[in-house]
């Protein structure tokens, strides 16, 4: 089993920036892909961006094209999110995730975090 936990989230405002980490429990951190997603209060969870497991493929969202990036430590067992010009719509929880290749599906990555929150206020 593969335990996940994020952090960095918190209060910003809008234009301001932010780091999320997500910490991954196992030793066999790069047999996975890992992703972000995030959900809005009375939203569907929504695929962010995700990285391949040596980390030279990366997949965005149109949305976060160029204002998020996605990165991995494998000597760290980490994964970030690079979060610049915030815009009061990016206000959600956001959950690190893990599996087998880079999809944008969330019922293809059986590994979740508890999630952490981001809020930018306008």
């Amino acid at each position: 089993q593969v335990q996940l936990v994020e952090s960095g989230g918190g209060l910003v405002q809008a234009g301001g920036s932010l780091r999320l980490s997500c910490a991954a429990s196992a030793r066999t951190f790069t047999i996975y892909a890992m992703a972000w997603f995030r959900q809005a209060p009375g939203k569907e969870r929504e695929f962010v961006a995700a990285i391949s497991r040596s980390g030279g493929s990366t997949t965005y969202a149109d949305s976060m094209k160029g204002r998020f990036t996605i990165s991995r430590d494998n000597a760290k067992n980490t994964v970030y999110l690079q979060m610049n010009s915030l815009k009061p719509e990016d206000t959600a929880v956001y959950y690190c995730a893990a599996g087998v290749k880079v999809t944008t599906t969330p019922s293809e990555y059986p590994y979740w975090g508890q999630g952490t929150q981001v809020t930018v206020s306008s």
